[in-house]
């Protein structure tokens, strides 16, 4: 298979004397201008994906290819050359392959882009030499060397090199990844806290060091459980809700990540984490202007994913009625139906996992019932988003449902209206089709009860339906 170029400028420039001539033969011109293809020397393709190599390395068995295209043959798990079939030494896959860059290859590559110039073949630029282990743990030896002795115009040259040898390539990243820069990062975000004002704002001298290790955190995730648990600190935990409080919108967007990831760990710490992050002043009113006035949908993401681990986590009666006390008076379950009216697929996922953690207390419950949309959109979701939107949905109507009726002693006007509406907007027929489609079985069961409470209003309201059966054309039905 031969690659080619085409002759992009020559076209252009063809059809630019087309529009302002309109002449038959300029088109003609254009036409066979078009056609005509410069064909790349075999040599300078590489054997794996067929391309112009833009950084030509030789392996020891002295087949050269491109360097992005043998690294990713050999982390797809191969272990041997892909023209010669001969094995790779153990040595060489400990680091990648033993790749040795082919500059005579890169220079002729380049001046047959430059002699093709015409053509509107740019020349490739000659590529940076990847990172080395050592060096990369140089660096984030330097990281922690200058944190703990607080040096913060040390740490942050050292940060700006890590920074710039990431952005050049994924290698460099994975390389420094592989070398515990996530730790190193972690630790010295911890160091920089311990020296920093245990009040609510942070000392000044520390806030550009604080941005520029959280700029470059991200990058690194997931985190292993050690760099967890020191960036999890309460000293850190304090800095990053003052920098979501106080920061610019980069730095509030990277300290919500990474809580997020502090606080989505599957180890035993997280409850304690996750607790002692709600018990810092400040921290739920900083989640719930982040979710109020978004910064980016990841940003919002994570404050709903820290939002639900608050509110669904098993904590002390307590303190989880306090959390979820504290939510709602700051208007949450208002802003959550606001916020699914038109979410995405991940946002709506994460806001009705919010919302049914919310209503597993009363005042959630009651708050949910004064808003006259939570109905309607609740039905609305049901088996349109995805298979746990309307598991959470499903849940939420649960709840306000039969969970509040059980808790009254007499005939609640309120759950009849509720009953009433879900009916009048077509949720009994979604949820009998949901029972024939399939769910969980805890979800078939709250199906079934809601199915027996709706049934008996049913006939009476039975006028009031309204469903459209071409919402459910190209609805799969494994069952048949």
């Amino acid at each position: 298979m031969i690659s080619s170029w085409r002759r992009l400028r020559a076209v252009r420039r063809a059809q630019k004397v087309v529009l302002m001539v309109g002449s038959s033969e300029q088109e003609e011109a254009a036409t066979s201008d078009q056609t005509e293809l410069l064909t790349i020397p075999s040599h300078f393709r590489c054997p794996i994906s067929l391309d112009l190599m833009k950084d030509p390395v030789t392996l020891s068995t002295g087949i050269t290819y491109d360097r992005e295209s043998i690294e990713k043959w050999i982390e797809s798990g191969n272990r041997t050359c892909p023209v010669t079939k001969q094995p790779l030494t153990i040595r060489s896959l400990d680091v990648g392959p033993i790749c040795i860059p082919n500059h005579a290859i890169r220079r002729m590559i380049q001046d047959w882009c430059v002699e093709n110039h015409s053509f509107g073949i740019e020349r490739i630029p000659t590529p940076r030499i990847p990172v080395s282990p050592m060096d990369a743990s140089d660096i984030l030896n330097n990281i922690a060397s200058t944190s703990s002795r607080g040096d913060r115009q040390g740490c942050v040259q050292s940060l700006a090199k890590l920074k710039s040898l990431i952005r050049e390539s994924e290698r460099n990243k994975r390389c420094f990844v592989t070398h515990g820069a996530g730790t190193a990062l972690s630790s010295a975000f911890k160091d920089f806290s311990n020296s920093s004002s245990s009040s609510s704002l942070l000392h000044e001298s520390n806030v550009f060091v604080f941005e520029e290790i959280l700029s470059v955190l991200p990058s690194m995730f997931p985190l292993n459980e050690d760099a967890r648990s020191q960036l999890g600190s309460p000293a850190a935990m304090h800095c990053m809700v003052s920098l979501m409080r106080s920061g610019g919108l980069s730095a509030r967007r990277n300290s919500v990540l990474a809580l997020k990831e502090i606080v989505s760990s599957s180890d035993s710490s997280r409850r304690n984490q996750v607790e002692a992050l709600a018990a810092i002043d400040g921290a739920l009113e900083a989640i719930y202007e982040l979710i109020k006035e978004p910064i980016c949908p990841t940003a919002t993401k994570a404050s709903l994913v820290i939002t639900y681990h608050m509110t669904t986590l098993t904590h002390p009666t307590h303190a989880k009625e306090r959390i979820i006390t504290r939510f709602v008076e700051m208007g949450l379950v208002n802003l959550l139906v606001e916020t699914l009216i038109d979410a995405d697929k991940s946002i709506c996922e994460k806001a009705l996992g919010v919302l049914n953690g919310i209503c597993n207390t009363e005042l959630g419950i009651h708050t949910a019932y004064d808003n006259s949309l939570v109905i309607a959109i609740l039905v609305k979701k049901l088996l349109r988003v995805s298979d746990l939107a309307t598991e959470f949905s499903v849940s939420i109507l649960w709840k306000l449902l039969t969970t509040r009726k059980s808790r009254i002693n007499e005939n609640d006007e309120g759950v009849d209206q509720a009953l009433a509406e879900v009916l009048q907007v077509g949720g009994f027929q979604k949820l009998l089709l949901l029972l024939q489609v399939g769910c969980s079985e805890r979800t078939k069961e709250k199906t079934s009860e809601l199915l027996k409470l709706l049934n008996l209003h049913r006939e009476r309201l039975e006028r009031l339906e309204c469903i459209d059966s071409q919402d459910y054309k190209d609805l799969k039905r494994p069952f048949l």
